[in-house]
Formats: C-alpha cells, sequence, structure tokens
C-alpha cells in the first residue's frame, strides 16, 4: 500500500511514560545539546532506511508508516491532503509508491491520491514518527503528551493485506529540556 490511508498506523509503546517521567536531572543545565543530537542521530536512521529502500525497494514483508506536520516548513503535499489534514498526517510506504528520492534534509515520493500520482516533499524535520510494524520498530521525534495520539492517515488507496503488530518507539522527549 503506498499512499495515505484512513486507518492509523498500529498503536505503538511509547517509553518514558509522562513528561515529567521523561525529564532527565542536570540535561537542562547542559551545554551541550544532548537531545538535538540524539534526535539528529535518529532522524538519520529514517534517511538510511529510505535511502536503502529507493536503491534496492522495500524487502520482504516490511513497509513503513511516516508521520509527519504538514504545515511544517518546506513540505510540500497535495492541497486536498493538506486541507484534510492541516497538522499532521501519516503516509504509508508499501506496495504502490513511485520514485523515491532521498536528499539531505528530506526525500520526495510520489503516492496515488484517489487514483491520481501525486508527489510530496517531506524534510526529515518534520517528521513526528517512524514505523515500520513488521519488525516492530519505531521512533518518535518531538512530541508533547498532548500530540501522543497517533495521527489519523489520509484516504487510502487500498487496503493492508494484514493487521501490523504494535512496534517497539524510542520517544526523544526524555531528551529535551523542560
Amino acid at each position: 500500500m503506498g499512499g495515505a490511508g484512513q486507518q492509523k498506523p498500529p498503536d505503538l509503546p511509547v517509553f518514558g511514560g509522562t513528561e515529567r517521567e521523561r525529564t532527565m536531572p542536570g540535561l537542562g543545565q547542559s551545554l551541550i545539546p544532548y537531545g538535538e543530537m540524539v534526535e539528529r542521530a535518529m532522524r538519520g536512521v529514517v534517511r538510511e532506511a529510505l535511502a536503502r529502500v529507493a536503491a534496492d525497494g522495500l524487502p520482504g514483508g516490511h513497509h513503513f508508516y511516516l508521520s509527519f506536520r504538514t504545515a511544517a516548513d518546506g513540505v510540500a503535499v497535495p492541497g486536498h491532503l493538506r486541507a484534510s489534514h492541516p497538522d499532521e498526517t501519516t503516509i504509508v510506504l508499501q506496495h504502490r509508491f513511485w520514485g523515491l528520492e532521498i536528499a539531505e534534509d528530506s526525500f520526495s515520493v510520489t503516492l496515488a491520491f484517489g487514483g491520481r500520482h501525486e508527489r510530496l516533499t517531506i524534510p526529515f524535520a518534520a517528521l513526528t514518527a517512524f514505523v515500520d510494524p513488521s519488525v516492530e520498530f519505531g521512533l518518535q521525534f518531538g512530541r508533547s503528551d498532548a500530540a501522543n495520539d497517533a495521527p489519523e492517515a489520509a484516504a487510502p488507496e487500498e487496503a493492508p493485506e494484514s493487521e501490523p503488530r504494535p512496534a517497539t518507539v524510542v520517544a526523544l522527549d526524555a531528551f529535551r529540556k523542560s
């Protein structure tokens, strides 16, 4: 399934509990921006995974849910997608996607929406979550407790073949200043 869907990505456990439980003593005083460094590294994991798929295709049962802020700087999506999901949406890279291209700070892909092929460009900085349910792996980026509910995805081109298993998510809020 390429494109975006009305279903939500699989429910994912988020490590770290509440915002208060995720606050690490002393990090607020650090002159080294560890949280930013970790987030950049984790976005690099997404970049490398997408680069491998762009070069070799999706291996085995791998498929990706990518959630992102639709209003973030540099996001280029069809107007109807931005109108129906003005804050955040999720796309699925599985069977029906084309022309996946990876740049240093963003990726572009063509997806089908209502039978029309449309090009999206998404900066890695706009990502809020990355999930590969086939191996129970997920990353979550810069989300507050109020935004921990998974976003609804845009209209699907086709239904998933099977129910994905929950994935493990690593939340970065533990490394952020309060």
